[in-house]
């Protein structure tokens, strides 16, 4: 693929509010010496890859409340009557209403349109009244707040709406005169106090049927109707990202295969349809949404083309591929369902890119938009366990849009891990197919990021272009903020190969969550970023055109055997473990259970119901998730486990754990996970998983399986059943001190970024290799303790901006312990 467009319009460097008479960030004399001794050598002649504008960007999915109660302003939950158990076991059409009077919820033949299925016939004298998300409805004092409700009522009909607390009205009483067929009614709030447990209610004073009853504030990102909430659009803005993925993931290619059918009627479709998320909010559908709540689509295609622009982003919708993925394996094999899919995605690009004299265009042109958005690329399905079927039906997406659209840029997957069968096979076809772009996934351990810096030098240059479109260590911790950004040293010296990244997820109602970690956190009231998004925004504001070729020193690497105990474990599971043994490499009995008597050698750390039931250990609670029991000595080293494992009932198969130091820290062999599909080994470091080693298999009921674990050193070799099933070495260092040097065009300056993932300062001589540069620098420095976590009230991990004084062609700086610190030097 060609090179990404470029512009200046990203290199704005730390900004001209910087406080540049504020002192350098030096530690103190007694902390300097403590400091561990480095070097930084740039070579300022040698030229490294050039960075795009589109190197970072979001990751927009509806997931934890994102959308409805969270970037979409909409001020009132269910508005249009439409919460299904389709959408949540708990819900109905009232959920979030409570009804006064003669209230019933209706779908039939009155309703307001066909999309619009459900609507609230409310008897004379009654009211409904609407608890909105989280706390309440949130409103400022003397700020606007826009009522509109859509209704059929007799004549001379009356109805009152109210915004009020428990402790009285939040604004003047409204009354609106409705009369006739279904028609749009509207109504102005300005607050006169401040509250986040608001309630929005209508009355009637006759039989009336309401419908899309809903309160909008006036204030919205850049003003706009049935726009964004201001104070989340404004932190994504302040990214300044390169692109907008959206709608999501999983939800995205998930129920997929389960459209509507007119030979079936009417019926909820399961999948995300970009055409019914655009035209009047009030005839777009409502989905049931993957991460288990309802979706009202009025945050639709159209508001994520008209955000993408406002903020400068490149657009990047996913379409479904017809293979899900997710955790499921279900490839179509109705080829006029994939075909329409395809045509849908031909409509899509259109919508995007067409002349108003189109018949796609017309519709992007009616809703306020007669330019085109200047779509260029395209995701086509997301994490795919499939990757044969997959790349069958990449392939006719293909083809079917370069006959059409040859300029766009279509980006294809290698399933949800960041290594394993998977991974290995999907990224063999998409070489053979020689496609553009690669979308890779992982959620990893912040060792694993600190391990893994260089995880793309060896991609070959020649080969298809990556896009990491989710990453994250898994936590929201400085430690995990301060892992990734030494990860995204090594994302930036690859610039050439990775083009694209985000992190993901990027929103989060602390009310709502179904994933954790994430960027940005809210709730109905206020909102702040994470220490990753601290991260974020240094770099997506620092990037930088082109790479300066560096070296640093490294850390001198410790490293002994892996030591532990053991443990078993099981998720959403029922099993019966038996005959345990841990042998030393000489022949010692370590430990051995045939659990003929007790389990009090055997220590519960997780959740779950154990008994000794005939001569077995056995789990038998099919909900409980991760229900480890340990038993031996953390320094246990070089040893032999075996462990004859039953499974009983439930979703997936065992966990044996070796190696483990306390419930954060510990390796397990999975075998029979991710809903029974396949095994792995992974690694628990300070409560993140990293995946070592991966195959494809299950694990059956009721049959009884040998299980051996031999560990020698730092080498690991594991059997099932006598036969050996695959081996590892586990002794990649966590190198906790990675730079990187990108250089700004535009200003001429050199982007010096350093990541100290450590308790002690780094004294660092940095040779900038006979470059002539200024005496001062802008100097941008996060730093907090590892464990440091930004809240609503509290947030320790803050950018501090400030000035050193002392660079020439060779200096000395003292980088902060656990700091991520952005020096831009002026070249002369």
């Amino acid at each position: 693929m060609s090179s990404l467009s470029r512009t200046t319009r990203w290199r704005l460097g730390l900004g001209a509010t910087a406080l540049l008479t504020a002192s350098a960030l030096l530690p103190s004399p007694a902390h300097a010496e403590a400091a561990a001794d480095y070097t930084i050598t740039v070579d300022p002649s040698a030229r490294g890859a050039a960075i795009g504008d589109t190197m970072y960007g979001v990751f927009y999915e509806d997931i934890n409340r994102a959308a409805d109660g969270g970037l979409y302003a909409e001020l009132v939950q269910n508005r249009s009557f439409e919460y299904s158990t389709a959408d949540h076991a708990s819900y109905t059409p009232l959920t979030s209403w409570t009804a006064d009077g003669a209230a019933e919820v209706r779908d039939d033949a009155g309703r307001l349109n066909e999309r619009n299925r459900n609507y609230l016939s409310l008897g004379a004298g009654s009211s409904v009244t609407n608890a909105g998300y989280n706390t309440g409805v949130h409103v400022e004092k003397g700020k606007k707040y826009d009522f509109s409700v859509w209704a059929r009522a007799e004549r001379g009909t009356t109805l009152t709406v109210t915004l009020e607390d428990a402790a009285g009205p939040l604004a003047k009483v409204r009354e609106v005169a409705a009369e006739g067929a279904w028609r749009k009614y509207t109504a102005t709030f300005t607050a006169t106090r401040t509250s986040n447990r608001g309630r929005l209610a209508v009355a009637t004073t006759a039989p009336a049927a309401l419908d899309m009853v809903s309160l909008f504030p006036r204030d919205t990102y850049k003003g706009q109707s049935n726009g964004l909430r201001k104070d989340l659009a404004e932190k994504i803005e302040a990214l300044r990202p390169g692109f907008l993925r959206f709608p999501g993931g999983c939800l995205v290619n998930t129920g997929s295969m389960e459209d509507y059918s007119e030979a079936s009627g009417w019926q909820r479709e399961r999948s995300y349809q970009w055409k019914d998320t655009i035209g009047p909010v009030e005839e777009r559908a409502t989905n049931a949404n993957f991460w288990g709540y309802n979706q009202s689509y009025g945050l639709g295609y159209y508001e994520y083309f008209r955000f993408a622009e406002d903020i400068g982003a490149m657009p990047l919708p996913v379409v479904p591929a017809l293979v899900t993925g997710c955790g499921q394996n279900k490839a179509t094999d109705d080829d006029a369902l994939l075909k329409r899919h395809i045509q849908d995605t031909l409509d899509l690009i259109e919508f995007a890119n067409g002349p108003r004299t189109s018949e796609w265009g017309a519709k992007r042109a009616e809703m306020g938009h007669p330019k085109p958005f200047g779509l260029t690329h395209i995701g086509v399905g997301n994490e795919e366990n499939l990757p044969r079927e997959f790349m069958a039906r990449f392939k006719e997406f293909r083809a079917a849009i370069e006959a059409e659209y040859p300029d766009i840029t279509l980006v294809s997957n290698s399933g949800p891990d960041d290594s394993g069968a998977t991974f290995d096979t999907a990224w063999q076809l998409n070489r053979e197919a020689g496609v553009d772009m690669v979308d890779e996934h992982y959620y990893n351990s912040p060792q694993w990021f600190l391990q893994n810096n260089d995880r793309y030098d060896s991609y070959d240059r020649n080969g298809p272009k990556v896009f990491l479109g989710e990453y994250a260590s898994q936590g929201n911790a400085w430690k995990n903020a301060l892992s990734e950004a030494a990860f995204m040293t090594g994302l930036e010296r690859n610039a050439d190969v990775v083009q694209l990244a985000s992190y993901a997820p990027l929103l989060a109602n602390e009310d709502y969550v179904q994933w954790s970690p994430d960027m940005i956190w809210f709730n109905n009231h206020a909102s702040w970023g994470s220490a990753n998004y601290e991260v974020q925004k240094l770099f997506m504001n620092n990037t930088g055109d082109r790479v300066v070729p560096s070296t640093a020193t490294g850390t001198p690497a410790v490293s002994g055997p892996i030591t532990g105990a053991v443990g078993l474990s099981t998720w959403a599971t029922s099993a019966a473990y038996d005959d345990v043994r841990v042998t030393s490499a000489d022949g010692e009995t370590l430990l051995s259970d045939d659990f003929s008597g007790d389990a009090s050698r055997w220590t519960h750390t997780g959740t779950g119901a154990w008994s000794v039931q005939d001569g077995a250990y056995v789990q038998t609670d099919t909900a409980a998730e991760n229900t480890m029991v340990t038993a031996g000595d953390p320094s246990w080293k070089d040893y032999d486990l075996h462990v004859e494992a039953t499974k009983k009932s439930g979703k997936e198969g065992f966990l044996v754990a070796f190696g483990v130091k306390d419930t954060g820290n510990y390796y397990w062999w999975n075998l029979g996970g991710w809903n029974n599909t396949q095994s792995a080994v992974e690694q628990a470091s300070d409560g993140g998983k990293s995946t070592l080693l991966t195959k494809a298999g299950s694990i059956e009921t009721g049959r009884a399986y040998d299980i051996d674990i031999k560990v020698r050193g730092r080498q690991v070799t594991l059997y099932l059943d006598g036969e050996e099933w695959g081996s590892f070495t586990d002794d990649k260092p966590a190198e906790p001190f990675r730079q990187i040097v990108t250089e700004d065009e535009r200003t001429g300056e050199l982007i010096v970024k350093v990541v100290n993932a450590q308790d002690t300062p780094a004294r660092t001589a940095v040779d900038l290799g006979g470059a002539k540069v200024a005496s001062k620098a802008r100097v941008t420095t996060l730093a907090a303790d590892q464990d440091a976590v930004n809240t609503e009230t509290d947030t320790p991990v803050t950018p501090v901006r400030s000035t050193f004084s002392g660079v020439a062609g060779e200096f000395t700086y003292t980088f902060p312990a656990n700091s991520v610190t952005f020096l831009r030097i002026r070249q002369r």
